[in-house]
């Protein structure tokens, strides 16, 4: 996996696999308290960093899959108060700016996995 033709570091991994704990805990615990969401319903699948570490887009998805959009919308909102509540729980130098993003890998690999019967049924 690279990012711009740039290999991902392990410094990138390891505070993207930091963060993805912290949010997790975070959201399971409902610290961060937001208007109208129950952040126990989502799920962290995977935090990718920007080489400088400023950055950092998080892949969610709410259970079943339910209002998605609408909760990344909410999260997009209240992204700061994340943010906030984040910066207690982990000690950084700069704690990246979150960037909400809805995880479509489950839906891509259920399109392959259909994919894969179709053929079997045909062959």
């Amino acid at each position: 996996m690279t990012s711009l033709g740039k290999p991902i570091t392990q410094r990138q991994l390891r505070v993207g696999e930091m963060i993805k704990q912290a949010l997790g805990m975070l959201f399971i615990r409902d610290e961060a308290k937001l208007t109208n969401i129950s952040t126990k319903e989502i799920t962290v699948t995977e935090v990718r960093m920007s080489p400088d570490l400023k950055t950092a887009k998080i892949f969610v998805m709410p259970l079943g899959g339910k209002n998605a959009e609408e909760i990344i919308e909410k999260l997009k909102e209240f992204s700061f108060v994340i943010r906030k509540v984040l910066s207690k729980k982990i000690v950084m130098k700069f704690l990246p700016k979150l960037y909400f993003v809805k995880d479509d890998s489950f839906d891509y690999a259920e399109k392959i996995e259909n994919l894969i019967k179709q053929t079997n049924k045909q062959g």
